[in-house]
């Protein structure tokens, strides 16, 4: 290796650890700051942290609470969501939503879901996409091993127990690829956002001169389905679909 590209190498470490030194300074702050009641303190020392292009659940989770003590509803409710995407089925995330989002003053319902439905999407949301897909990798790397370990034994019984076990590795590596698959679809066919605005009318057309379907209030989710100009159109979770003004409301997987 030449002495210019290991001198790189050495930088680019050092100024690795130097950011994350600051960024862990800043989130010691922000604790802090939250601990002593400083609540907009501790807002803006974890914002500088996604302002350096590091994001994680546990920061999302932090702001969330920052600004659920500020009685700001759509950012608490928004940064709780986002850290949900990062860690589904947080227990302490879902608490926590819940309690924010009964600070909404919009009452949606949720269309009722088949059982089959509910079924499959209660097993497959225990991980996300990216996770499943990890355990399709670490099952094939078992079947390779079980296997391997079939080919070397030489006892009947060894070898029956390493190939059953081999066959059921490759079965679980299948369907956690499925399970990645289909998470991965709902990841992509889901553009979650949220109002960020006190009340927001919601239009039939994508233009200021078009009737009224409906007003939303902040901190309301809703699903974009569309785009066209400043208007995005949008669906609830009872079936409603209308067009919003871009500025009304922010993307949750914008990350």
């Amino acid at each position: 290796m030449k002495k210019e590209n290991f001198l790189l190498i050495l930088l680019l470490i050092f100024f690795e650890l130097n950011a994350f030194a600051q960024n862990e300074a800043l989130f010691k702050k922000g604790n802090d700051a939250y601990n002593e009641g400083d609540f907009v303190t501790a807002a803006d020392q974890y914002l500088a942290i996604l302002e350096k292009g590091t994001h994680s659940a546990e920061l999302y989770f932090n702001l969330g609470n920052a600004y659920y003590k500020l009685n700001q509803i759509a950012p608490s409710i928004y940064y709780y969501e986002k850290a949900l995407v990062l860690k589904p089925n947080d227990s302490e995330i879902i608490n926590n939503l819940a309690y924010a989002q009964n600070m909404t003053l919009d009452a949606i319902e949720t269309l009722p879901t088949t059982g089959l439905k509910n079924l499959y999407k209660q097993f497959t949301e225990i991980l996300n996409y990216d996770q499943w897909a990890k355990i399709a990798v670490l099952f094939m790397i078992l079947f390779v091993l079980l296997y391997i370990a079939f080919y070397f034994f030489s006892y009947s019984t060894r070898k029956r127990i390493a190939f059953i076990s081999s066959l059921i590795a490759l079965v679980c590596s299948v369907l956690a690829v499925v399970f990645a698959y289909i998470e991965f679809d709902d990841f992509n066919k889901n553009n979650p956002a949220i109002v960020f605005v006190k009340e927001s009318q919601v239009k039939t057309e994508p233009n200021d001169r078009s009737q009224q379907a409906f007003i939303l209030h902040e901190g309301t989710k809703v699903n974009v389905i569309g785009s066209l100009d400043d208007w995005q159109e949008i669906k609830l979770s009872d079936g409603q679909t209308g067009w919003i003004s871009s500025e009304n409301i922010k993307l949750i997987k914008d990350f």
